[in-house]
């Protein structure tokens, strides 16, 4: 699309603030297709992430996902999230007339005046700090400006969306772990954690915080969308929830035709699905190729991916599309106002997204929609990224000690 082709209120919207998008896994792409390469970006690729596209959707900004499986061991765990740091740094350093590397909500408005994709990290998953405050903090250092408390999986110390309650929310520790993500400027992500959970994150941050990839509850009831008693409450707290376009979260219909999917594939699996999956990294002196042609030996991949493309053969999937995504945002709009309302599209973290919103070229697609129901420039560019920007510098000013800055 070109910007030529673009609704004028779709046009100013954008000029006045790009696509700040919260949620996108390229760099587990990178390493699972790619051993951690970070060639031929700058052109067209079989991923729903390259930067020509991203330059034709607006996108001005974007938390890269630092991500490991929540089912590795936390000591691994580390040691995968801090690979998936390394890449998002090289990743940047490859591009630099194209990136540029982003700390602080100043940043990322140099970014934009120099004509750039202003990059941040996002470490997703609390598992990823293994119980250390000083990983935490090694983290902030290294430039991570968000973690997500928890992924699929409950922690010791805070209940996951995917799990069986365990601690009705956060314990002692997991509001420690609040305490210092505010203390050190990082941002409090809620997406992929447990109601419960959210409303004692929210009881005890002070400073606003997110979800970076989350869709409305009260319009598809899975457990990863956002009630709305949350809702109201991220309003009273400042904070942004960041719509998804993940099917199985946009779509009540897509959501049950996964559930019925998945227990078809588990059916074949005595003992529960398999894991694996996660392919290795390069080991020192071991080129990227050597590294892909290593995990593929050692059985890289999981037949429960297998077993779900199989159903799916005799059970098409129902269909979704970019109209299926505008109620979600919509209805966080109703309930907690244009000021908490963003965009985190989760895209090369899903094997597929709604139809004519499937790739990182096609927010305009979704920002026309909302003009034609009678959303302003203005009001698109708070949603775009004005909204997650004023939070990003809210946390920086709530800092007590911060370590994004670069000093030790």
């Amino acid at each position: 699309m070109a910007v030529s082709d673009l609704d004028p209120v779709v046009a100013a919207a954008l000029a006045e603030c790009p696509v700040f998008d919260g949620h996108n896994d390229l760099p587990s792409v990178l390493r699972g297709e790619a051993g951690y390469g970070v060639a031929g970006l700058d052109r067209p690729t079989p991923y729903q992430t390259d930067l020509p596209r991203m330059v034709v959707g607006g996108v001005g900004a974007q938390f890269w996902s630092a991500w490991a499986p929540a089912d590795l061991p936390e000591p691994e765990a580390v040691v995968s999230t801090l690979e998936q740091i390394d890449a998002i740094h090289r990743l940047v350093a490859a591009y630099p007339d194209r990136l540029q590397f982003a700390r602080t909500a100043a940043d990322v408005r140099a970014a934009w005046a120099a004509g750039r994709i202003a990059s941040l990290i996002g470490v997703e998953g609390g598992h990823s700090i293994a119980e250390s405050l000083a990983v935490l903090r090694s983290f902030a250092r290294l430039g991570a400006r968000y973690l997500t408390l928890t992924h699929m999986n409950n922690l010791s110390w805070a209940d996951s969306a995917t799990d069986q309650p365990k601690h009705g929310g956060l314990t002692d520790e997991g509001r420690a772990v609040v305490a210092e993500l505010n203390r050190i400027g990082l941002l409090v992500d809620l997406s992929h954690t447990s109601a419960d959970t959210q409303r004692a994150a929210l009881a005890v941050t002070r400073a606003p915080l997110i979800f970076s990839h989350s869709s409305a509850h009260a319009v598809n009831p899975h457990p990863r969308n956002v009630p709305d008693d949350v809702l109201a409450s991220v309003a009273r707290n400042g904070g942004v929830v960041q719509v998804t376009f993940v099917p199985d979260f946009v779509s009540p219909a897509v959501a049950e035709w996964s559930r019925a999917a998945r227990a078809a594939a588990q059916a074949r699996f005595e003992g529960g699905p398999p894991g694996g999956g996660w392919k290795p990294a390069p080991r020192p002196g071991e080129t990227a190729e050597q590294a892909l042609a290593r995990g593929k030996a050692e059985g890289g991949g999981n037949p429960f991916f297998g077993a779900l493309a199989d159903y799916e053969r005799d059970h098409p999937r129902p269909v979704v599309t970019v109209e299926d995504v505008v109620p979600h945002v919509e209805h966080v709009r109703e309930v907690a106002g244009i000021d908490h309302v963003g965009l985190g599209s989760d895209f090369d973290g899903f094997p597929y997204f709604p139809e004519g919103l499937s790739d990182v070229a096609a927010y305009p697609r979704l920002l026309g929609l909302l003009a034609e129901r009678g959303w302003s420039s203005s009001e698109l560019a708070k949603l775009t990224g004005g909204n997650v920007l004023r939070v990003l510098e809210a946390a920086e000013e709530a800092a007590v000690e911060p370590l994004y800055s670069g000093r030790p």
